[in-house]
């Protein structure tokens, strides 16, 4: 089953090596510091615009992902500017966390704690330490890893908050987006502190650690899985009550469905893994729901089907990854030419050819969406990248390191 995906190896490859990763070494900020801001849909440089710890951590994993794959000194040295800025302009030295924006020139503009933030900074610097076994980055992930501990995580209703500000107060206003409801817990953030918090235990086995991954996972599986539907819920009150008011996001139950399998299998716990085996096959096969027949994957539904036809960049990327999950994990006979026809379709649409990198999204009417921006706060390498990485890794298409 898996013969015909090695087909995708060199497609893969030179996606990752020839198109992705040069056109963001290409926007590093040689004068000033980490990485460039914002390229708008167009292909336009905005060199003074604000820069994201979002932004940075994922190019600071990406990069340090690929070092640690490929061994190319350019990708250690973008992996470098990256944790450089993320550690120098993005870390609040007053008071820990990280600032959700800066300056240009490395200024502190918006200084809320998201805790997204500082789970996507540890992700970032625990690959880095992955890759070069560079204490400092470690050290720097455990610190925010004990902060998240201490701030966000709520020992009377479980789970963790979304926003504090920079002191650790926790906010009126904890939207991650505008597009967001304001709501005390999300799926999205306990995602991302999942994801990092797996990455984390893979280079520092602590016990403690050990055990909130493990309630991470648990908390998906009891609280924010819906049993009757096999979709996530999106927001949830303090005390986990579902105010998701019935949508689905298909990119994230997608993306859930490999991230909950990837941290059940780092944590090593057979009963646990039993578990999370048979949910995680239900959530892939629910996010199917919003799959279409030309192998794109719609953004949005609710029990009714799809809602939002438009094609995110980063649903189509995590598409793929949960396809290969499916088939190699759960089963899914289809999943495998599923997988083939979804890269088809990025090809066909997604991809700039001329420019680099992936256009944000293809709207329902089949139109490149050119509004959305190319590279900033929210596009970043990292789905598409990971994308690579993860497939080429699962395939066996990288080379055999010493």
């Amino acid at each position: 089953m898996m013969e015909p995906l090695k087909s995708l190896i060199p497609e893969l490859t030179d996606t990752l090596r020839n198109g992705i990763l040069p056109f963001w070494i290409g926007l590093e900020d040689r004068a000033r510091g980490g990485f460039f801001g914002r390229v708008d849909g167009t292909g336009v440089l905005h060199p003074d615009a604000p820069k994201g710890v979002v932004m940075h951590a994922r190019i600071l994993w990406t990069f340090s992902a690929a070092c640690r794959v490929f061994g190319d000194p350019a990708y250690r040295a973008a992996a470098e500017a990256a944790k450089a800025s993320l550690l120098g302009n993005f870390c609040d030295q007053e008071y820990g966390g990280v600032y959700w924006t800066i300056s240009a020139d490395g200024r502190p503009l918006e200084t809320k704690k998201q805790f997204y933030g500082l789970s996507f900074a540890i992700y970032g610097l625990s690959e880095y330490y992955r890759a070069t076994g560079d204490r400092e980055a470690l050290d720097a992930a455990v610190r925010l890893y004990g902060e998240i501990e201490h701030h966000a995580f709520d020992p009377q209703y479980d789970g963790y908050f979304e926003a504090s500000d920079r002191t650790w107060n926790l906010l009126d206003d904890m939207r991650l987006s505008d597009k967001d409801a304001n709501e005390k817990k999300t799926m999205n953030t306990h995602l991302h502190i999942l994801e990092a918090y797996t990455n984390l235990y893979r280079v520092w086995p602590d016990p403690d650690l050990r055990r909130q991954l493990a309630n991470l996972l648990r908390l998906f599986l009891r609280r924010l899985l819906s049993p009757s539907t096999n979709h996530l819920g999106l927001f949830f009150g303090e005390r986990w009550e579902d105010r998701s008011e019935g949508v689905y996001s298909y990119g994230h139950d997608i993306e859930a469905s490999w991230l909950l399998f990837e941290a059940a299998e780092v944590i090593g716990d057979p009963a646990l893994m039993q578990e999370v085996l048979s949910r995680t096959a239900a959530l892939g096969r629910a996010a199917l729901e919003g799959y279409m027949s030309d192998g794109s994957m719609a953004y949005e539904g609710n029990a009714e089907g799809i809602t939002d036809r438009e094609r995110h960049w980063w649903v189509q990327a995590e598409t793929m990854v949960g396809l290969y999950y499916l088939s190699a994990f759960h089963g899914e006979e289809r999943a495998a030419a599923m997988l083939l026809d979804t890269w088809d379709y990025i090809k066909s649409h997604l991809i700039d050819r001329e420019s680099g990198e992936w256009f944000w999204s293809i709207r329902a009417d089949g139109g490149v969406n050119l509004d959305d921006d190319k590279a900033g706060i929210w596009k970043c390498p990292y789905h598409n990248g990971r994308m690579c990485l993860e497939l080429l890794e699962r395939l066996g298409g990288v080379p055999e390191r010493k």
